[in-house]
C-alpha cells in the first residue's frame, strides 16, 4: 500500500543568468512515497500550473540515471542523499513526513545557471571536444579481437567510462574542480591501445580546456568521488598527473 507524506519545499527560483535568484517556498501535499524525486517535482509543477504560477525549470532526459541530466543539489548534497544515485533514481520514501527539502542548482562558476535549476554544463563538452576522442581512419573497423587487452586493463578502462558527465563531482568540491570528470575520461582512453596514439596530446588539451573553463584546482577533498553516482574512484585523478607529467616530459624530449 502506497504511503503519502507532506512536504515544504525551498526551491531555488532565478529567471535568467543574470537575474539575482532566492529561494521560494511550496506546501506539496499527499505525496506518494513511491514517486521519484522528479515525479515529485512534476507534481509540484502541475500545482503551481493550476494556480497560475511560473512552473519550476529543471532538467531531465532519460529519468534512468545514465545521462546525468538531473543536476540538482538536494539538502546540501549533489544528487541527494543516497549513495550511487542520480536524481532521477531517488524515491521519496527517502523522505520523511513533514520534512523541509531544499532544492537548489549545481554551484560553479563553470556551470553558469540558465533558469532555476538548470545550469549550462556546456563546459565538460568543450573539454571533451578538446581531446577526449579517438581519430580513426576511415574503412572497414578492425576486429576487436584482433586488438587483444588485458582484462585488469579492460576493467580499469570500464571502470573509467562509467563516468557520466553529470557534474555532481564539481558541485561536491569546494574549489569546483573538474579533475575527476576529466581524469575519468583521460583514463578510460589511455588505459586502452586505440587511444595510445593520441595519449600525450589528448592530457595536456583537456586539462587546458578545464583550466580555460575555469574549473577550481583539485585539493583532495575526496568529496567528488563520495558524491560520484558511479563511485569514480580518485584513483583516476592520479592517474590524470601521471598521464599529465609523462605527456610534459615526453614533449620536453621531442621539443629538444
Amino acid at each position: 500500500m502506497s504511503k503519502t507524506i507532506n512536504l515544504t519545499l525551498k526551491v531555488w527560483r532565478q529567471s535568467g543568468p543574470n537575474d539575482k535568484g532566492g529561494f521560494e517556498t511550496y506546501s506539496l501535499q499527499n505525496v506518494s512515497t513511491r514517486m521519484s524525486f522528479l515525479e515529485m517535482l512534476d507534481v509540484l509543477n502541475q500545482q503551481l500550473i493550476a494556480e497560475g504560477k511560473r512552473p519550476v525549470e529543471f532538467e531531465h532526459d532519460c529519468r534512468e540515471g545514465i545521462c546525468g541530466a538531473c543536476s540538482l543539489v538536494i539538502n546540501g548534497r549533489p544528487h541527494g542523499p543516497n549513495y550511487r544515485t542520480t536524481t532521477c533514481q531517488l524515491h521519496m520514501r527517502h523522505f520523511k513526513d513533514g520534512e523541509t527539502i531544499y532544492i537548489e542548482p549545481f554551484r560553479a562558476d563553470a556551470f553558469p545557471v540558465v533558469k532555476d535549476l538548470i545550469v549550462d554544463r556546456s563546459a565538460f563538452d568543450r573539454i571533451m571536444a578538446a581531446g577526449g576522442y579517438i581519430s580513426v581512419n576511415t574503412g572497414s573497423p578492425q576486429d576487436a579481437n584482433n586488438i587483444p587487452v588485458p582484462k585488469p586493463k579492460a576493467d580499469k578502462a570500464f571502470d573509467a567510462a562509467e563516468c557520466i558527465g553529470c557534474g555532481a563531482c564539481v558541485a561536491a568540491c569546494p574549489n569546483a574542480s573538474a579533475m575527476l570528470f576529466v581524469a575519468a575520461k583521460v583514463s578510460h582512453l589511455s588505459l586502452l591501445p586505440q587511444g595510445e596514439p593520441e595519449r600525450e596530446r589528448r592530457v595536456r588539451r583537456m586539462i587546458e580546456a578545464m583550466d580555460a573553463e575555469g574549473f577550481g584546482h583539485c585539493t583532495n577533498t575526496g568529496a567528488c568521488s563520495i558524491e560520484c553516482p558511479k563511485a569514480i574512484p580518485q584513483e583516476f585523478i592520479n592517474r590524470l598527473n601521471r598521464e599529465f607529467l609523462r605527456a610534459s616530459f615526453i614533449t620536453e624530449i621531442t621539443d629538444d
